[in-house]
């Protein structure tokens, strides 16, 4: 007797709550540390670029905003590509997307190095962002759908360590081009295409990783999700028919629907975006620039302020990997919370510093915004691609990365304007109300959902779901 719709709707449904409960394997654990990976990659890109920019504008000659636009066009592209990456991500899966975009970004990555005018750099930059945006929506779905609960979240707030070490190694490695006596039309071209390789890298590695055991399961392809699930949990889905079914597809059209169904998800979801928001215009706006704003108030030189933003940034790297340490005990709200106020603090006395010219605290302010500001971005990403049902998951994740994506094009094309008009230390109290505003949010807004599993029915489960006020207990 042929199994009805809505009965395979509820045997998916209760496969699907069966796996986010799950202990993970060390498979899982690998395949969520190829997928964190990828930070790496984009961190190359949209860092190594500030430190060019003085190279691109003697090769081009262009004005401050093509040069700005030439910054900000990745940051477009992969508010594009997190949207659609996300829905394509859901629609066909999540392997076909998380290959295809290391080999449009190999591609595009080393034809920035042949640009032969500010436009072309321009626009192959704005294509460029399409596959990184794409890329963290479908692997981050990928982390929360193949880890165990309470470790799933701690891997996706590791991704501001991974991005501090992408940052660290641009500097190390453009510094050393620099010193080297490399030529200056050269050293932006191999600056700028030197991502293409450990995103190479990256592709190897994910050759022979297969979809998760969650988005099979939504689709009916019950054969090969029960072969994942031992694989990835050491189960075999006994629950489930030995073999496939036409499962009908949900309507992208109700994710939002779902999203605001339930109070839990739709509070935490709402955290997720104007936390993405707030970090990702916070650091665009005076991370990104630090190293001109080093030079132009006169706190290092050109050569010195590179080993200065080193410093800070492997002080920012420490920071990255402290934060999922301590999601256990803090929960989400907490790291949340003290990141977005550490960053305000030190936003603020960055901003003294600079207005009475005590020019060597400033890089002592800088390092504790890198270090909050590493804390209160680790887990916007982690909490949107958490609390979404598995169907919606990767475009939940897409959805909560344009925030970030839309907040840094804005912020990096139009704060040198702001800069100019207000001078360095106004511009930089300006700043610091983008991190109050996080820090509002993850105390008004954020309920505790460190442990969460979410509910394809927008309920939650005794027993399966951890949503605390107070804090979560540590993860055992």
């Amino acid at each position: 007797m042929a199994i009805t719709q809505p009965e395979l709707r509820r045997l998916s449904e209760r496969a699907v709550d069966h796996v986010m409960s799950s202990q993970g394997t060390d498979s899982g654990r690998r395949t969520g540390w190829l997928m964190i990976s990828t930070i790496l990659i984009e961190a190359w890109d949209l860092y190594s670029i500030s430190f060019l920019l003085i190279f691109i504008k003697k090769d081009f000659h262009p004005s401050t905003d093509m040069l700005a636009l030439a910054s900000a066009a990745v940051q477009a592209g992969a508010l594009l590509g997190a949207l659609l990456g996300g829905w394509i991500a859901d629609r066909i899966g999540r392997r076909k997307v998380f290959i295809g975009t290391m080999v449009l970004f190999i591609i595009l990555a080393t034809a920035q190095g042949f640009a032969t005018d500010i436009w072309q750099l321009v626009i192959i930059r704005f294509l460029l962002g399409f596959p990184l945006g794409s890329d963290i929506s479908s692997g981050y779905a990928y982390i929360m759908e193949a880890m165990p609960k309470g470790k799933r979240e701690v891997m996706g707030n590791r991704w501001q360590g991974m991005f501090g070490i992408g940052e660290v190694v641009a500097i190390a490695v453009i510094t050393v081009m620099y010193l080297s006596g490399m030529d200056h039309s050269l050293l932006w071209r191999v600056g700028l295409a030197l991502g293409a390789l450990p995103a190479l890298v990256l592709l190897l590695g994910r050759l022979h990783v297969p979809d998760t055991a969650l988005w099979l399961i939504q689709r009916g392809k019950f054969r090969q999700a029960k072969k994942v699930s031992m694989e990835m949990f050491g189960d075999p889905l006994e629950m489930l028919p030995d073999e496939d079914h036409e499962i009908d597809r949900p309507r992208t059209s109700d994710f939002l629907k779902s999203i605001w169904s339930d109070r839990t998800r739709r509070r935490a979801s709402v955290f997720a975006w104007i936390s993405n928001a707030m970090q990702g215009a916070e650091f665009s706006a005076f991370a990104f620039y630090l190293p001109t704003i080093l030079v132009l108030t006169g706190v290092s030189g050109v050569g010195a302020t590179n080993f200065v933003t080193g410093g800070i940034y492997i002080v920012a790297t420490i920071s990255g990997f402290v934060a999922p340490m301590v999601t256990p005990r803090l929960g989400h709200r907490g790291v949340a919370r003290w990141g977005f106020g550490m960053a305000f603090v030190s936003l603020l006395l960055a901003a003294l510093f600079l207005h009475l010219e005590w020019k060597w605290l400033v890089p002592i302010a800088a390092a504790g915004l890198m270090w909050g500001h590493y804390w209160d971005a680790s887990n916007g990403m982690t909490i949107a691609s958490m609390v979404a049902p598995t169907r919606y998951k990767a475009t939940a994740s897409g959805f909560g990365y344009i925030f970030v994506k839309l907040a840094s094009f804005l912020t990096i094309y139009l704060f040198p304007v702001l800069f100019d008009h207000l001078g360095v230390p106004l511009a930089t109290v300006v700043v610091s109300l983008l991190s109050l505003t996080g820090y509002l949010a993850a105390t008004f807004i954020l309920p505790e959902v460190y442990g969460y599993v979410e509910q394809e029915n927008g309920t939650e489960k005794s027993g399966t779901t951890t949503v605390r006020e107070t804090g979560p207990e540590v993860a055992s």
